[in-house]
């Protein structure tokens, strides 16, 4: 939530404390300054002792903004206009009409300072209650000095003026209470935003509870420092973190660590009662550990055909605190297991189930997980499967070499590719051989295996020399790299603008972690039909470097830069070796 101006980050805990105070004490000397020239004209003479008010109220609030503007990166027209209007409303109150003006004109800029880069709704709740605030603070300057008896005789009336001005504070704070996300969760009381939300609805509904019973001049000196605590908890949202969205049982949680000063993703999965995964991407770094609170700590540890590092961890039933660790630096994470066992995952094939549940929570659907990719074979993989199986019979190896595990989509698989092969008239085995096309249908564990024990039979004699061939779902980073070049049936095109906007998506949301199948397919969710379209052979290839022409222009997928955003294969390209496959 951009929530107001609030200076960036240091890299001090201190220096940040101290540029978020000085900011919070530059808005609201402004708003007492703001709203005091607002109401002036509703006064008569003013005594000496306001005079020296408005002109201190004016100063600080021209210092602080000049130190602030050593301080951090301002706006340098705003910074003037800032010191102009807060100097000058000092000179000018003397002439009401003229000294309103300048104060409303303050005013205008202070909204826009704290409501830089919102539009809407988000806009309109910022502006009532800063401005309601401000006059409210006009209210107190004024009526600390100037006897009632001697306010003009107008429309206005103390009374109603503040009890509307009080009103207008509690809608919207309570609008934006309502708005926030939290609801009536745990996290209102239990996080410092939820905390800081509720001082900025409660507190006005404190000052005009108070204020309809009582309209005294001390009576306003209370609601005035209620109403200044608001407006300085309302200023200081967008200095607070907002508290992550409550775990949900059986929801793959997706969530942020924080050991030192580095920050990462975590993702636990699938967030039920027994073993589970804990999983950090590659960026996390090394020597990580997870465990629940006062039971075992485990090390994180590269899994086959995955990227990053994984932990797994026996989760109770109910909420749990998850310890997160590297070395003597740990922090924790709330977990919610609920009740109810969840699905039954292979160890195997954990990884690959948790990386699809990560493409919803990156398309920001939070569905409980049922099942996994592995659990059956879909409609598309077959007849991806069944087209590769008659691509590779016209191409004539001697055999293919099947290579499978005991999961249902393998099984189905492997049984269709015996079928079809047999209709092509083409062996089926197990052994290598010289002149065979390697398929594998197995998961990611058994995919990652079957490829360096085919790169080193490679390395040693002739081998698998038509081909080694992947199915779609094993199109993923560490397996396909474990060879010098591999091939998969595809319906989608990895360079195309859809396959590359979730690889960006689930790189920025995962600490620059590969895209899978199984997340692309959860990332889409009812759009992936779409993206089915005809079956191509697609080659993936480690490049680091390519020979080119001085000048020339990198063909389309085969820029291999490391950091190259979008990329389906890190460190290397994946381009269409085929026609499409009728």
């Amino acid at each position: 939530m951009d929530h107001h101006v609030i200076p960036a980050s240091s890299g001090s805990a201190g220096a940040d404390i101290a540029l978020v105070l000085l900011r919070l004490g530059l808005l609201l000397a402004t708003a007492f300054l703001a709203g005091t020239g607002i109401l002036r004209p509703l006064v008569g003479e003013l005594p000496r002792r306001l005079h020296l008010t408005i002109a201190v109220l004016g100063g600080v609030s021209a210092t602080l903004a000049a130190v602030s503007a050593f301080a951090t990166d301002v706006n340098v027209i705003a910074l003037i206009v800032h010191l102009v209007l807060a100097l000058a409303i000092p000179v000018l109150i003397r002439r009401p009409s003229a000294g309103r003006w300048a104060a409303l004109a303050l005013a205008a800029l202070v909204v826009l300072e704290t409501s830089l880069g919102r539009t809407g709704v988000e806009f309109a709740i910022d502006t009532v209650y800063v401005a309601a605030a401000a006059l409210w603070f006009g209210v107190f300057v004024l009526s600390v000095w100037v006897p009632a008896e001697q306010w003009r005789q107008t429309n206005f009336r103390l009374g109603p003026l503040s009890l509307t001005l009080g009103g207008l504070l509690v809608v919207a704070g309570t609008v934006q209470l309502f708005t926030s996300g939290l609801g009536f969760d745990r996290r209102i009381y239990g996080t410092l935003f939820g905390l800081t939300l509720l001082v900025t609805a409660v507190l006005p509904v404190a000052a005009v509870f108070f204020f309809s019973r009582n309209d005294s001049t001390r009576v306003y000196r209370f609601g005035a420092v209620a109403v200044a605590v608001a407006f300085v908890a309302w200023s200081a949202l967008a200095a607070i973190p907002e508290p992550p969205e409550l775990p949900v049982p059986g929801v793959a949680l997706l969530a942020e660590a924080s050991l030192g000063e580095q920050r990462f993703p975590v993702l636990v999965s699938p967030q039920r009662p027994g073993k589970n995964l804990v999983h950090f991407p590659a960026s996390a770094g090394e020597d990580l550990s997870a465990g629940i609170e006062g039971g075992l700590i485990g090390k994180a540890i590269v899994r086959p055909g995955a990227e990053g590092t994984w932990a797994e961890v026996d989760l109770p039933k109910g909420r749990s605190d998850l310890v997160i660790g590297r070395g003597e630096e740990k922090m924790k994470i709330e977990v919610d297991a609920g009740e109810e066992p969840g699905p039954v995952i292979e160890d195997a094939d954990a990884p690959e189930c948790a990386s699809a549940a990560l493409g919803g929570l990156v398309a920001d659907r939070r569905e409980v997980l049922t099942s996994c990719p592995a659990d059956a074979l879909s409609p598309e993989d077959s007849g991806s499967l069944v087209k590769l199986v008659e691509f590779l019979a016209g191409r004539k190896p001697s055999a293919l070499t099947l290579v499978e595990d005991t999961s249902r989509r393998s099984v189905a698989a492997a049984k269709l590719v015996r079928e079809t092969a047999a209709r092509s008239g083409l062996p089926v085995q197990t052994e290598a051989g010289p002149n065979t096309a390697l398929v594998v249908v197995s998961g990611w564990a058994g995919g990652y295996t079957a490829m360096t024990r085919a790169a080193e039979s490679q390395r040693l004699k002739p081998t698998h020399q038509y081909g080694l061939y992947l199915a779609p779902w094993l199109l993923n980073g560490p397996i396909v790299n474990s060879v010098a070049s591999s091939s998969v049936p595809l319906r989608f095109d990895p360079r195309e603008q859809v396959a590359v906007s979730f690889a960006v998506a689930a790189g920025n949301a995962f600490g620059g972690e590969s895209p899978t199948l199984g997340g692309f397919r959860n990332w889409l969710g009812d759009q992936w039909k779409s993206m089915n379209g005809d079956v191509q052979i697609f080659a993936a290839a480690q490049v680091n470097a390519m020979p080119m022409y001085p000048g020339e222009p990198h063909a389309v997928g085969m820029i291999a830069d490391r950091n190259y955003a979008g990329q389906w294969i890190p460190d290397g390209t994946i381009v269409p070796v085929s026609s499409v496959l009728r």
